[in-house]
């Protein structure tokens, strides 16, 4: 009998619920678990838990597998649920709200409560001009004899949030305040909510957020932290509570206004701390924690220059809601800023791989702090000589003004390489030039790096999974004769850059390179044997979360401005034409969301900023245990190698060779204005392996069309027949100042 029954219990167990594959995946990675332990757990191989989590061509598991997967499936749902789903948003206003929706800071909750919550959480439809024009009921309250008419609206994006589902954050991450014509403070949430504010002083502000706002987002990361409530604060608030409206130049320079202002005694006074960075433009106001609980406002002050135009465009110079809008969208999509879109790149790896985590309860039942595996640690490590920029305390006793060649100093970098043009396209009309979508992000989608320190190894055999910085003649390398998957196939050298070097330039003796640039090189199908090299023997896909956040928050972003994945390429260039005038706002999201790759990975190797360094001293960012030159470098290099990739098998199939390239830019003659002119699409498909047209991060759009008549001007104006018209070709003006003249 007992035969039957385990025979009974095997067949329901070979059928034990599971989650939906996205549901598996955010579990697993919630623990901080890799599919390898999975699988290990699970004696099973790697492959099968990836084929349980795909999205294209998910597998099932079976038998006793399927019922220790569920096992563990469960468990980690009781560890990390799922967040309720926000409401559907059918619009969302960017000027004030009615009063009916307003939260009285000083009662009890107004009706504004109830549309943030589960089932309403939605803002008024949008209504005629003349309803917009019509005068609003005077609210409840405080100053019940004022009264506000409702600003413009505007329908929201897919996505945007009106809200957190945390009922911590249930107003959102953030919110712009701002002081009304009536004198009253008005915090702008993201959704349309708007709070009255009762805080007379900064330190009761900074109360006040914690308190009752009811601002901040949930963490991203099962053993993370949660983000904390970000304030934007107008010229008008700044006024209000005592502050500069602008800083003075001495102020700017240092980055935060004196210690010995009043608003920073006030805040002394009040046992609120700043961090070392003192008052400035993203300044952090904070209490030491007490235990998990912690007591930490940020503040973005858009008039001290917080939002770089570069990277914001004009969003300091917009309206409180729409504002509060606009930084909502990113925050839900990226995360809630930390400060430049560089730091906050930076931050979101640290919340997607947070350093410790809980460690199981011991013999007492008490959890300690532990290493989490798949990060960087909490505390930095020496870099590899090599991979040291000029003036690191590695490099203190080098000759002074000495200038290290390749064969000492690491030199990954993106394209910056141009040729003159030959004959025969001098006689095509057009120079059409495409650019890479997200290039680095995709260059760091998969890419396995260095977790810990480096070990150093002479003469070691050439390993292309083991991330580190290798010593290798690569001079034999001949570009006129590679493999193109398994076929060697003949080309004309000279038009093609070296994939080694940024400047193009053929490499003539032993130099540094990163893994992904010699595995490139015995791709090509030549050999490499290192004389030495720096290597990470701990190593992981650090980035791979990071890229897939940054990966559908642009993808998302796009779709709001109707250009989607999957468009044909017809289809698509005529929807990236114009694509950032159908939402300005949105398109100022995905300019952020660019920014914060770029900018994330540039802090990994971030230089001295002041502050009286001198070479060969330590600065403050060699502290991080994220300041890390080594990953920077792997993915440029993958990067630029990738560029490459499909340089190679366009000239291939085609005999078309790229004329200029800067960074992800390529630059092609052409008969037509159009990449369809020269992309060898057939059936709508594109050469495989080669440049496709697309949204997707790795995929090209058109950056932009000169001729060829004015190229070839350009070059003789300045005299310069190797001059990059990559640079000049999204709208083809070059100024004097851009040539040195």
């Amino acid at each position: 009998m007992s035969e039957l029954f385990d025979a009974v219990d095997a067949l329901v167990a070979s059928r034990s619920p599971l989650p939906p594959v996205e549901e598996r995946k955010r579990l697993r990675q919630a623990h901080g678990l890799t599919l390898d332990e999975v699988a290990a757990a699970l004696k099973v191989r790697r492959a099968t838990v990836s084929g349980w989590e795909s999205l294209k061509k998910p597998t099932e598991p079976r038998g006793p597998e399927r019922e220790a997967y569920a096992r563990l499936l469960n468990k980690l749902a009781e560890l990390y649920p799922a967040p309720a789903a926000p409401a559907p948003l059918p619009a969302a206003y960017t000027g004030p709200a009615p009063a009916e929706a307003r939260t009285l800071a000083t009662g009890p909750a107004s009706e504004a409560a109830t549309m943030t919550g589960d089932e309403n959480t939605q803002t008024a439809p949008a209504s005629t001009t003349a309803e917009q024009d019509a005068p609003r009921p005077a609210r409840t309250g405080r100053n019940t004899s004022t009264s506000r008419r409702p600003g413009a609206r505007k329908a929201a994006p897919a996505g945007t949030p009106a809200g957190g589902t945390d009922p911590r954050f249930e107003n959102g991450p953030l919110a712009v305040v701002d002081v009304d014509a009536d004198g009253q403070v008005l915090a702008y949430c993201t959704g349309g909510l708007i709070l009255d504010v009762p805080a007379k002083s900064l330190p009761s502000l900074v109360e006040w957020t914690l308190k009752e706002a009811k601002l901040g987002q949930p963490k991203l990361s099962g053993p993370g932290k949660d983000a904390d409530p970000l304030l934007v604060l107008t010229e008008a608030a700044l006024k209000r509570y005592g502050l500069p409206v602008t800083l003075t130049d001495e102020e700017r320079l240092t980055g935060r206004i004196p210690e010995n202002h009043k608003v920073i005694k006030q805040l002394a006074r009040a046992d609120w701390k700043l961090t070392k960075r003192g008052f400035g433009p993203w300044a952090r106001i904070y209490r030491p924690a007490q235990g998990s609980e912690r007591a930490c406002v940020q503040l973005c002050i858009p008039s001290w220059h917080a939002l770089d135009s570069r990277h914001w465009g004009n969003a300091a110079q917009l309206p409180p809601a729409e504002l509060a809008r606009l930084l909502g969208v990113y925050a839900s999509r990226v995360m809630t800023p930390r400060g430049s879109t560089a730091v906050t790149g930076l931050e979101l790896m640290t919340a997607l791989h947070p350093p410790t985590r809980a460690s199981e309860p011991d013999a007492t039942g008490k959890r300690h702090s532990e290493h989490n595996p798949g990060s960087l640690g909490k505390d930095p490590v020496d870099c590899a000589p090599c991979e040291a920029p000029d003036g690191h305390p590695l490099l203190k006793d080098l000759p002074r003004f000495h200038v290290r060649g390749p064969a000492e100093k690491l030199f990954e970098e993106a394209y910056d390489w141009a040729r003159p043009m030959t004959d025969d396209e001098c006689r095509h009309r057009y120079l059409v030039g495409i650019d890479v979508n997200m290039a680095f992000a995709a260059g760091a989608n998969g890419l396995t790096v260095g977790l810990g320190a480096p070990t150093h190894v002479n003469k070691p055999m050439f390993d292309p999974k083991l991330p580190g910085s290798w010593l290798v003649d690569l001079s034999h390398v001949d570009l006129s004769k590679v493999k193109v998957g398994k076929e060697w196939v003949e080309l004309d050298g000279s038009l093609l850059p070296s994939p080694f070097t940024p400047q193009g330039d053929h490499p003539t003796g032993p130099a540094w390179y990163a893994t992904p640039t010699l595995a490139y090189a015995q791709e090509l199908g030549y050999e490499v044997r290192p004389i030495e090299a720096y290597v990470r023997y701990d190593n992981g896909r650090y980035l791979d979360g990071w890229y897939q956040r940054l990966r559908d928050a642009y993808l998302a972003t796009m779709a709001d401005l109707g250009v989607h994945a999957d468009m044909a390429p017809a289809e698509f260039l005529a929807a990236m034409d114009g694509y950032k005038e159908r939402d300005p706002d949105l398109a100022v999201v995905v300019s952020a969301i660019k920014a914060t790759v770029k900018g994330g990975l540039g802090k990994l190797r971030e230089r001295p900023r002041g502050e009286g360094w001198r070479p060969g001293e330590p600065w403050r960012a060699l502290s991080r245990p994220t300041w890390r030159p080594d990953i920077r470098a792997a993915v440029i290099s993958r990067t630029r190698i990738n560029l490459h990739r499909k340089i190679v098998k366009h000239a291939a199939f085609t005999g078309q060779y790229p004329v200029a390239i800067l960074s992800d830019c390529v630059v092609y003659a052409a008969d037509g204005p159009s990449p369809l002119d020269f992309l060898p699409y057939r059936d709508g498909k594109p050469l495989p392996g080669g440049f496709k047209l697309g949204v997707n991060p790795g995929l090209v759009k058109h950056e932009g069309t000169q001729t060829v008549l004015w190229g070839e001007e350009v070059r003789e104006r300045f005299n310069a027949p190797e001059l990059n018209l990559a640079r000049y070709i999204k709208d083809g003006t070059v100024t004097d100042a851009d040539n040195g003249e």
